[in-house]
């Protein structure tokens, strides 16, 4: 019987090694998987690669894994925003790498390792020190630069609902990042607000199958994510959130 559940945020993280990429969905706060990035930092792994839309925001999430001291390398799109300190001070005091990704070629790197692409040619970044070091190529009078997929050994993803094969649904936007980044890992950790009975979830409304996913913890129903009140760090304006009401 195929039964992809596992019983704990612990158990779902358990086995990641030091030295791991792991890719991080999530587009800024929206779907990214909090309790598994929770999770890792009381697990233990260290000098990770992290790939991520984002740098973190605040002081919890993926900010607070770079805060522990964790991550020695990221690979994302967007690192610096008005609640993005960690990330700055660790990057202005020499204590962690970043390779700038424009987003488009992020997200085309992600989808061809899922895809198994062996590179593919894109205009972004031409003429500037993104494209520094790179195999140029024109095409159709447009010149072009080569860029290689970007593949992990883990993906933390967040979805609303999974069955126990793994099939998952997301919650609107908070997909973003996830089904790529499920595709292009070894393998897949998946925290839901529920798991339903098999059969219960219409095939059509399957964003990712249970092909890509190899491990679905439920984590319940957040009220962050339905209310829109953050725990720590700052509002999406930048305000503290202790002075923000909480409902």
């Amino acid at each position: 019987m195929i039964d992809k559940t596992v019983a704990d945020i612990a158990s779902a993280v358990d086995g990641i090694e030091d030295g791991s990429t792991v890719m991080i969905g999530g587009f800024g706060r929206a779907g990214q998987p909090v309790e598994l990035i929770d999770a890792l930092i009381a697990h233990g792994a260290s000098d990770l690669t992290i790939v991520n839309n984002n740098a973190g925001n605040g002081d919890t999430g993926l900010a607070a894994l770079l805060a522990a001291g964790r991550v020695r390398r990221i690979v994302c799109s967007f690192p610096r925003q008005s609640d993005s300190w960690v990330f700055d001070d660790l990057y202005r005091s020499g204590r962690i790498e970043l390779e700038l990704v424009p987003q488009g070629n992020l997200a085309e790197r992600i989808r061809a390792a899922g895809a198994g692409i062996g590179a593919f040619f894109s205009p972004t970044g031409v003429g500037t020190e993104l494209a520094e070091g790179k195999e140029h190529r024109e095409i159709d009078g447009r010149t072009y630069v080569l860029e290689h997929p970007i593949r992990a050994d883990y993906a933390l993803v967040s979805a609303r609902q999974a069955d126990r094969w793994g099939n998952l649904v997301y919650r609107e936007t908070a997909r973003n990042f996830g089904p790529i980044m499920a595709a292009a890992a070894t393998t897949t950790i998946v925290q839901v607000d529920e798991i339903v009975p098999l059969g219960s979830i219409d095939p059509e409304t399957v964003v990712t199958p249970g092909l890509y996913v190899d491990r679905v913890v439920a984590v319940g129903e957040r009220r962050w994510l339905k209310d829109g009140v953050f725990v720590g760090g700052t509002d999406l304006e930048g305000r503290p959130l202790e002075n923000q009401e909480q409902r």
